[in-house]
C-alpha cells in the first residue's frame, strides 16, 4: 500500500489482526436485503474495475497512488484482480475490487454514492463466491462496520500456529477445481444468470435482523 496518493514508494503491511469473512457468515439486515432484492441498482461484474479503483480512492486520504492503480489494473488484464459495480440509471454509484487467489478473494476496497449501493455489491460478491466453490473472503483489516456484516478476527498466532489454515482448508485443491469449472462454462458458451431475491435465498445470504 501506499502512505496516500502522492506518495512514491510502496510498502507490505501484516495485521497482527486480520479481518476474514468465512462465506457462510455474511450477514444481511432485512432493509439490506430488500435493497438488493429490488431494482434500485443494477449490478455487474469486470465492467469498469479502473473507474472503481478511482472511486474507492476519491476520499480525503487513501492508500491508492498512482502505482497501486496501475499494478492493479495490471492484475485485471491478466484476470486476477476482479471489480463489482453497482449502476443506478446507467452511472456508477458503488462498487468494490479485490484479488482472486486459489479459492480465497482479497478484498480491497469499497466506495458508494448512493446509499448501500456497495453493500449491494458485497451480497453479489458473496453469492459469486459461493457459486463459484470459493472458501474465503479476506478483508485485511476488521472495521465495526465490516463486523456487522459478519467479518471476523483471527490474530497473527493463530495463523502462524496453523489453526487459520485449518480452518480454511482445501484452498489449493478447491481452487484446480474451480478453475476447472470456469474453462468448462467458458468453453460452452454458458453463463449462469440469477435474480439477486434467487442469488439471496439460493445461497443462504438473508439473515435478517
Amino acid at each position: 500500500m501506499a502512505e496516500d496518493r502522492d506518495a512514491d514508494h510502496l510498502f507490505w503491511i501484516e495485521p497482527e489482526q486480520r479481518g476474514v469473512f468465512p462465506l457462510d457468515g455474511l450477514v444481511v439486515s432485512r432493509s439490506l436485503a430488500k435493497t438488493t432484492c429490488s431494482d434500485l441498482y443494477q449490478v455487474r461484474a469486470d465492467r469498469a474495475f479502473e473507474a472503481v479503483m478511482k472511486g474507492c480512492a476519491n476520499r480525503d486520504r487513501t492508500w491508492i497512488n498512482a502505482d497501486i492503480l496501475r499494478l492493479y489494473c495490471e492484475l485485471f488484464e491478466r484476470g486476477f484482480a476482479h471489480s463489482i459495480e453497482a449502476y443506478q440509471d446507467g452511472e456508477l454509484v458503488g462498487g468494490l475490487y479485490g484479488v482472486a487467489l486459489g479459492a480465497a478473494f482479497f478484498g480491497e476496497s469499497m466506495f458508494h454514492l448512493a446509499r448501500d449501493a456497495s453493500k449491494v455489491a458485497l451480497v453479489h460478491l458473496f453469492a459469486r463466491l459461493r457459486l463459484g466453490g470459493y472458501r474465503l473472503l479476506d478483508a485485511q483489516f476488521i472495521t465495526p462496520h465490516l463486523a456487522s456484516l459478519g467479518a471476523v478476527e483471527i490474530s497473527q498466532a493463530a495463523r502462524a500456529g496453523g489453526r487459520f489454515s485449518r480452518r480454511f482448508r482445501g484452498l489449493a485443491a478447491r481452487a484446480a477445481d474451480v478453475r476447472r469449472r470456469c474453462a468448462g462454462a467458458r468453453s460452452r458458451g454458458r453463463r449462469r444468470r440469477a435474480t439477486a431475491r434467487s442469488l439471496l435465498k439460493f445461497h443462504g445470504l438473508v439473515m435478517g435482523r
